[in-house]
C-alpha cells in the first residue's frame, strides 16, 4: 500500500467506553506517523456485517452481547474479508480459537500501551509492505486491497477490468489493462489484447489456448504465441 492511500480502520465493541478508548489510541498512533485514516466505530456484530464498506483494519471485541467476535469473525471471512483481524479479549484463553478465523493479533484488556504500540507498528508495516505484492483496486469512492498471487487472469470487456480470482470471485472495475499491466509483476504476461495471465496459475497450452488451474481457457494471440512459449520455458526454469 502507498503512503498516500487511505487506511479505513473499524472498532466493533458493545461498550462505549473501550471503543472511545480505542478510537483515542489508534488516532493519535497514526497522528503521530502521518498518516491518514478513516474510522468507523460498531456497536454490535449484527452492525458490522451489514456495513459493506472497506475495512483495511479491524479491532473487534470477542465478548458482545448478542453475536460475539469470534462468529462475526467467522462470518466476515466467510464473505472474503480480507482485512487485518485485531481481537480485543479479557480471556487469554479465547485466543486460542483465534488462529481459525485467521487473526493478525490480539490485545488483552487492560491494554499494556507498549503492547499496543508494538501490535500497531506490526500492522502498519504489514499494510506498507502489501504494496509490493497487492493491487489495490479503486471502485468509485470505495477501495480494496487484492494479493497479486490470487488472481488467475485478468480480462478486459468495455473498458471494465475483471479480476478472476482462485477463490472464485471476480472483481470488477475500471481501468485500461496498459495501466494494470504496469502494476503487475514478471509472473504476468499479456496472452491476448484483451487477457492477461499469472503464470503462477497457468496448468497447460496447446493450440493457442492457455489453460488455468481454476478451469479457465484463454486465448494466446498468434502474434504473441512465440514470446508466450518463451516467457513459459523461461518461468519453468526459475521455478
Amino acid at each position: 500500500m502507498r503512503g498516500d492511500t487511505l487506511i479505513h480502520i473499524a472498532i466493533c465493541d458493545d461498550e462505549k467506553h473501550m471503543s472511545d478508548y480505542m478510537r483515542t489510541n489508534v488516532s493519535n498512533f497514526f497522528r503521530k506517523k502521518n498518516t491518514e485514516i478513516h474510522l468507523r466505530t460498531f456497536a454490535s456484530g449484527e452492525e458490522l456485517l451489514n456495513y459493506d464498506g472497506q475495512i483495511d483494519i479491524l479491532f473487534l471485541d470477542i465478548q458482545m452481547k448478542g453475536m460475539d467476535g469470534m462468529e462475526t469473525a467467522r462470518r466476515l471471512r466467510e464473505n472474503k474479508f480480507r482485512g487485518i483481524l485485531i481481537f480485543i479479549t479479557v480471556l487469554k484463553e479465547m485466543v486460542f480459537q483465534s488462529f481459525e478465523v485467521q487473526a493478525y493479533d490480539y490485545l488483552v484488556k487492560p491494554f499494556d500501551e507498549k503492547q499496543f504500540e508494538k501490535t500497531m507498528e506490526r500492522c502498519l508495516s504489514s499494510i506498507q509492505n502489501a504494496s509490493e505484492d497487492s493491487l489495490f483496486v479503486q471502485k468509485g469512492y470505495e477501495g480494496c486491497i487484492i494479493r497479486k498471487g490470487e488472481i488467475v487472469f485478468c480480462e478486459i470487456i468495455d473498458r471494465k477490468i475483471y479480476l478472476n480470482l482462485a477463490s472464485g470471485e471476480v472483481v470488477d472495475y475500471y481501468e485500461k489493462i496498459e495501466n494494470l499491466e504496469t502494476k503487475l509483476d514478471e509472473h504476468f504476461f499479456r496472452c491476448h489484447r484483451s487477457y492477461l495471465i499469472n503464470l503462477k496459475h497457468l496448468r497447460g497450452y496447446k493450440n493457442g489456448t492457455a489453460y488455468m488451474d481454476n478451469g479457465g481457457e484463454i486465448p494466446v494471440s498468434r502474434l504473441r504465441s512465440k514470446k508466450f512459449s518463451d516467457v513459459v520455458l523461461k518461468y519453468m526454469k526459475n521455478i
